[in-house]
């Protein structure tokens, strides 16, 4: 939603500056002797620009809390949303329940050590969360297949990048969440998908999350093979440095490696502190809402 001012409004403050500076001449030649006069037109442009200037400050000030009121519910529906689709992914695939909890929190700690601040570190974890919301639309026969996939089942598996895109760019969600859904396949070397872009052409925050996100799939069970031991996929992200991955990257989410994976372990507690204190809230609560009827205790109703 957004809120405009009416165009009656900016009519007649248009008309009103105008019927202003038109009579405020007409005062000045009929007051103001002739030499003085270019050194009153000056103090009177001054006066116009000043007061201008509160006048729209004050006009901000007064439209400031209507604004802010109309635009905060997009903010909450964004939240809506991708509580949803996070829902909605971790129900398709219930494998990747806890690898995109530990994928989100460990692509913070490597972009925060690229130096990723503020606003984008936040739409960054938000990317890597929704990464594969594309497969959705995917069979999930072919996501999970056992054997090796026929190229037509490849292709269709690789379009999940194309379709994340366009259902991002439909919820309007940022350039950076959507540059993540698209291109966290493709590879250093110009031989990922779906584009085939190499190098820094490749969007950072998309370089960041295919590094994680390889980690985090090869450290996890999957329907087709078991978890790799983590020696394995260290070496196996080293190797890849330069070829499927950003080197620069690759060489500080390795020489931060152990610092990395103990900001998931905090993580971890974190939440698991969070829910106990919820919980304790909860029963709290519920023992607060019990009413005594004759003998018998009865739970009050409680909504939530």
């Amino acid at each position: 939603m957004t809120v405009l001012p009416k165009f009656h409004t900016i009519l007649v403050g248009i008309v009103l500056t105008a019927a202003a500076v038109a009579l405020s001449d007409r005062v000045l030649v009929s007051l103001v002797q002739a030499p003085d006069l270019p050194m009153a037109m000056t103090l009177k442009s001054c006066l116009f620009v000043i007061g201008g200037g509160l006048l729209l400050y004050l006009l901000i000030k007064r439209r400031l809390p209507e604004l802010l009121s109309a635009n905060r519910p997009l903010g909450s529906d964004r939240e809506s949303l991708l509580q949803i689709l996070q829902s909605l992914m971790k129900m398709c695939r219930k494998d990747l329940d806890d690898h995109s909890d530990r994928v989100a929190t460990m692509v913070v700690g490597l972009a925060t050590l690229a130096g990723v601040r503020g606003p984008a570190l936040r739409e960054l974890k938000v990317g890597a969360m929704l990464r594969d919301v594309g497969n959705l639309a995917i069979p999930e026969a072919n996501l999970g297949k056992q054997t090796r996939l026929s190229s037509k089942e490849t292709a269709l598996v690789r379009r999940h990048t194309q379709i994340g895109r366009d259902l991002l760019e439909q919820a309007a969600f940022s350039s950076t969440v959507i540059d993540i859904a698209h291109a966290h396949h493709e590879r250093w070397d110009g031989f990922g998908y779906p584009r085939g872009l190499a190098g820094e052409a490749i969007p950072l925050a998309a370089r960041i999350v295919s590094i994680v996100d390889v980690w985090g799939a090869l450290g996890s069970d999957r329907e087709y093979r078991e978890a790799w031991p983590e020696a394995r996929i260290l070496a196996y992200l080293r190797q890849g440095a330069g070829g499927q991955f950003d080197p620069r990257l690759m060489e500080l989410f390795l020489a931060n490696y152990d610092r990395l994976k103990g900001s998931i372990t905090l993580q971890q507690a974190s939440s698991g502190a969070r829910e106990s204190a919820a919980f304790v809230a909860r029963d709290g609560l519920a023992r607060q809402s019990v009413g005594i009827h004759g003998s018998k205790v009865l739970p009050l109703t409680m909504d939530g």
